[in-house]
Order: structure tokens, then sequence, then C-alpha cells
């Protein structure tokens, strides 16, 4: 039984903040732009022929000429899938007859591209029909079904059609008679269908759906050696992934035996978000034991201080504990997408602050520098250090690139930021019978299933008063106290004006205010105060050096804002933080900072025995999730400290 639950995406609309305006962006920037992508129209950018695809599938199932035939990468079905769960939630926010239509009409051609017995995949059905489920290692062809039964939950939640829905359920089913019914061995390579069967499960109540993604949990790992025998089986393969790298693929061991976070990042969190949904769910107990075990591991010990995950480029992995490079860092923005639903998930076992304040960190730092601010360019790589002339060009450092590009051949995180941003109310907010809990901070009307309504109006994360008025009161409201916050206030009163200071209980980081009513006003006022931040002695990367963070926002250092370079400052040690407004090339209202610090002279020779001239200097920074939006420039987040 769930102790809370995520509110539905359309019970929050904002219409002011800054969510809102990132909201309002997807929809009239984002959405568009990358459906020009999807269907080979956007000048500049890499190719997707996603639509193509699908409507390849249709002409094959028909025995039609099927032209220039199937491109991509195997999971290319998914880019359309995450536009569409992105479009869904953005019309529950801005209902657009242009954009619904857009989607209806990408629909059909789904609809078209499924096979008589409900199996669903463009690559496959175009080029490879006789393959079908024969390399589940690299196939993608669960990803995918689970990517486009996301799509089919969200559509039919914003708009109640359910063309889509009654397609994957068909597909569902499909899957369900070769694994079930069938007794077919195997699981995904890449996990993914698991948390979504889950969704699938509630939106329908189907329980073939919580069968099997119980199913797939269940049998991971049983056997680690089952992706060698399945390559054994044949002759082929899509890019060779090696079926003996347990890890990486999450086959090392059953599920409920995993201790540490291990493998490709974003297969890991994925999984461990089924894991966790699946435990509450269902009340399992070793089951969300092994997810507590997973979350320390990562937040402890593997996760970045912008709340990126997956330190290496070599299989997009986490590594070992405390191994976190700042200028080869991998830190993929999906990856971090994935631990918001972690997180999240997280949450609807057990609320602790601890959830909240790490879905938080990764929102606002790597998801959102995963997309230029104008929505239009986008990192698939999150460094927290990049030099030009290295960072994209030295061999160690290919992937660490110091602009966003238009789009990927694997575009997997733009259109998961994309469905991310649009669905924030749903990660901000959840509730139980009788407590309404605020998670995240975000400005908007919030209705939730425990009757309570209110409206949040906060500039966060820019400001940290947040004002809570409630318009139809209910038992509880629980308000999570961000660990950043050394200090904070909570008051309470009437719609005169008058609020006075309250002490509610505080249980595991949150305050439980009881007998909310109606027409009252409650506020919370957080410690905004900038400070330094330093890691553990035990992460060779960050020894002798500082960041710095205000709020949730992780700071950065940029070359455009300090003369030009930065790799000769140091922070001044326990110097003054103070605030320095807008920066120049930056939007309004995005408040950057300024250090006091030191700046080494310029040295002629490779290396010298005599130690530079150094003098004062003031060190601007500027938000992680803004850097690299005014040209190319150096960037880093630790800085080394000057006593």
């Amino acid at each position: 039984m769930k102790v809370q639950r995520q509110i539905p995406v359309q019970a929050f609309q904002a219409e002011t903040g800054f969510i809102a305006d990132y909201q309002k962006l997807i929809r009239e920037k984002v959405l568009p732009y990358q459906y020009e992508i999807l269907c080979d129209r956007a000048e500049g950018a890499e190719k997707s022929h996603v639509i193509r695809n699908f409507i390849n599938a249709g002409k094959a199932l028909r025995g039609e000429d099927i032209g220039d035939g199937f491109y991509g990468m195997v999971f290319q079905d998914s880019d359309a899938a995450k536009w569409l769960e992105a479009a869904a939630y953005s019309l529950t926010v801005f209902p657009d007859e242009e954009l619904e239509k857009t989607a209806d009409e990408l629909i059909c051609l789904i609809e078209q591209a499924q096979d008589e017995d409900g199996y669903l995949n463009t690559c496959f059905t175009i080029k490879d029909r006789d393959r079908r489920w024969q390399n589940l290692l690299e196939g993608h062809e669960l990803y995918c079904s689970g990517h486009m039964m996301e799509a089919a939950v969200a559509y039919y939640e914003a708009t109640g059609k359910d063309r889509l829905l009654k397609v994957m359920e068909r597909n569902m089913e499909h899957i369900y008679h070769h694994f079930i019914e069938e007794g077919h061995e195997g699981y995904p390579g890449h996990p993914e269908v698991e948390l979504a069967l889950l969704k699938m499960y509630r939106a329908t109540g189907n329980p073939h759906c919580l069968e099997l993604a119980s199913h797939f949990l269940d049998v991971r790992g049983v056997d680690p050696a089952f992706y060698e025998k399945e390559a054994e089986k044949r002759d082929w393969q899509v890019w060779g992934n090696d079926p003996t790298n347990h890890a990486y693929q999450q086959s090392q061991a059953p599920v409920r035996e995993l201790k540490e976070a291990t493998g490709h990042s974003v297969r890991a969190v994925y999984l461990y978000t089924a894991m966790a949904d699946m435990a509450s769910q269902t009340g399992d107990k070793k089951l969300y034991e092994a997810c507590e075990r997973l979350w320390k591991n990562i937040t402890e010990k593997r996760m970045y201080v912008t709340g990126g995950i997956g330190s290496t480029v070599l299989g997009e992995a986490f590594t070992v504990d405390y191994d976190l490079p700042c200028d080869t860092a991998y830190a993929e923005t999906c990856a971090s997408v994935g631990l918001m639903f972690f997180a999240s998930r997280m949450l609807e076992n057990e609320v602790k602050r601890e959830y909240g304040d790490s879905c938080e960190l990764a929102f606002y730092n790597t998801v959102l520098a995963g997309m230029q601010l104008d929505g239009t360019r986008f990192f698939y790589v999150n460094p927290l250090e990049v030099i030009p002339g290295i960072a994209g060009e030295a061999v160690t450092h290919k992937h660490d690139l110091p602009q966003r590009p238009r789009w990927y051949a694997c575009a997997c995180c733009p259109p998961n930021v994309a469905r991310t941003i649009t669905s924030f109310g749903s990660y901000a907010y959840g509730s139980s019978e009788d407590t309404a809990y605020c998670h995240l901070f975000a400005a908007g009307k919030v209705e939730f299933q425990s009757g309570l309504v209110l409206e949040c109006r906060t500039d966060y994360p820019m400001d940290f008063t947040v004002d809570y008025e409630i318009s139809k009161g209910g038992k509880c409201l629980a308000v999570r106290i961000p660990g950043w916050s050394e200090k904070y206030q909570i008051l309470r009163g009437t719609g005169d004006g008058v609020l006075s200071e309250v002490k509610p209980e505080i249980r595991d980081g949150y305050a439980y205010l009881t007998d909310v009513k109606e027409g009252e006003r409650i506020r919370l006022i957080l410690d905004g105060t900038p400070g330094f931040v330093y890691g553990s002695s035990n992460i060779p990367d960050v020894s002798g050096m500082a960041a710095v963070q205000r709020g949730p926002l992780v700071y950065c250092f940029e070359g455009v804002d300090n003369d030009g370079e930065i790799l000769s400052l140091a922070l001044k040690e326990d110097g003054k933080i103070e605030e320095a407004g807008d920066r120049p090339g930056l939007p309004t209202g995005i408040p950057g900072l300024k250090i006091q610090a030191y700046r080494r002279a310029k040295t002629e020779g490779l290396y010298m025995r005599k130690k530079p001239a150094e003098e004062p200097c003031t060190a601007y920074a500027v938000p992680y999730f803004c850097w690299g939006n005014r040209g190319e420039n150096q960037m880093r987040v630790w800085m080394p400290e000057h006593k």
C-alpha cells in the first residue's frame, strides 16, 4: 500500500513562475522544434527519420514498397513515444487543437505500424521481422514498448482518448503471451517496460500488466548467464554488447540481492524505479530494502554535487565509490531524469526529505542543464569542467562537449527533458487519503486527492519564500524542509494578512501542519544564503576545492564572466559571497554571485620552480543550468581554495 502517491499531472496548473515559464517554453518552442526533427525538417539537425519509420512499417505490413526502409538506432521509436508523452502533459496545461491534431495523426501512424499479433517495433518490422525477440540484450524491443506504454497512459489521462492505449494493451498482451503463456525466457536488456507496465496497470486495471512487470523483475539476474546463452543461439548482433558484462545490463544478481549501483546508469535507475514502484504497490519489504541500499550507495558515494550520476563514458556507467571526475564526467541527462523517477517512487514508500532533496538537485542542475535556455540545443553529457581545446577534442574528453548540439543520432535525452518539465507537478506534489504533500516548490494551483486545494505563490528557486493560500481545507499539509536550508520559518494566518510563526511537528524533514482551513495562508521562509560546498576527502578529484550553492542551485564559473579565463582563479577560503545581479547575456532574474578570489599571474613555461605572483580579485558565478549559453568558453564547478 502506497504511503502517498504522485498527483495526476493535470492536478497542477501553473500560469506564472519558474516552472510555468519552462512549461511555456516546451509548448511554444521545444515541442514544435522536436517534431520538426522527428519529421526530418529541421535544418542543421541530426537526421531522425522517426516518423518515416512508422510510415514505412505500416507499408511493410500492408505489403507495399517501403522505399527508404528503416533508419536510425534500434530504439528510434522511443523518441516519438517521449515526444508524445511530453505533448500529452503539455495539453493538460495548454489545450491546443493543433498540437492535439498532430499527436492524433502520429498515433494513427503508430497504430498502422502494429502487426496483427500486437507486436510493435519499426526496426524489426521493416528489416528484421524474422529476428523478433531473439536479442533481448541489444534489441530494445521491450524498451521501446515501455516508452510507448508511458505515452499511451499520459495521452489517455490528458485527453480521454484511448486509441494509443488500446494499441499498447494489444502490445502488452502480445508480450504477455510470449513471455508468460508461451514461457520464453528473458528480460529486458534495457529496463524500462517494468515501470511502464505498472503505469499501465493503474490506468487500465488489467492484471496482466502487474503480473508481467513482476515477472520481469523476479527473473532478472536469477541466471546471470542468460544473455550469454541467448547470444550463443544467434549469429547476429546490433552493436556488439558484451553478454558477459552482467553489471552493465543489471543482470549480475536477483534484484532483491543488489547492493551497489553498477553498470549503465540509465538502465540502473529505470530498474530501481520499477523496483520501488512495485514495492509500494505490493508491500514487498525485501524489494524496498534493496531500493534503500541502492539509493544510499548512489547518493552517498556515487553522485555528483549537481545530481548527475554515471561517471564514465565507458558504458555510460557507474564505476566505484567516490570515483567522480569533473572533466571526464558523463552524468547523462537521462540518468538524472531517472534519478528523479527513482526519488519520486521512493517517496511513495516513505516520505523522507532525502528523496525530495535529491529529486530537486537533479532537476534544477543536471536535467535543466541538458537543454539550452532557448530550448533548441541539448546536452547528452553534463561535465563539471570544460576547457575548450581539450573538451570535445582530446581522445579522453571527446564526449564532454563545450557547446550543446541541435540533436543526436541517439536522441534519448532531449525528449526526456521535455516530458520531465511538462510533468513537473507530479514530482512536486503528492497525496495520501488525508495528507497533501509538498515535495518540491512550484507556483501554481494544486488539487490533491486528499481533497485539499491550494495556490502556491513563489519565485523559487530564485527566491526562497513560499506562500500557500488554501482554497479548500484538509486534515494535513506536509511541506519538505530542504536539507540545504539551515534556518527556516513557518507562519500561519487567515486572509486578513496577519501571520504568526508556528512550530509544527517535523518528521523525516517534513513539517506537518494539521487542521488546514479554507482561506488560511501558510508561509515557508527558507534560508537561501549562498555558501560553499565541500566534497568528501574520499573524492580524489575535488580535494582542496570548493563549490558554491544557493538554495538548490549549484553554481559554476565561466570564462565569459571572468576575463575569459578561470584556470588561474582560486576562491578565498571562507571568502565573502554576494549576489551580483543579472549577468550579461543571460535572461533577467537569474542571480549571479560574486566571490572573493585570487588570480595567479600567467606564466610562459610549462613548469617552474618559482611560485607565480597572485593578487586578490572577484570571481563571478552563474547557476550551472545556465552554462554554455553565451558561446564557447571555460567552465568549472569545483574551484581550488586559497588561504
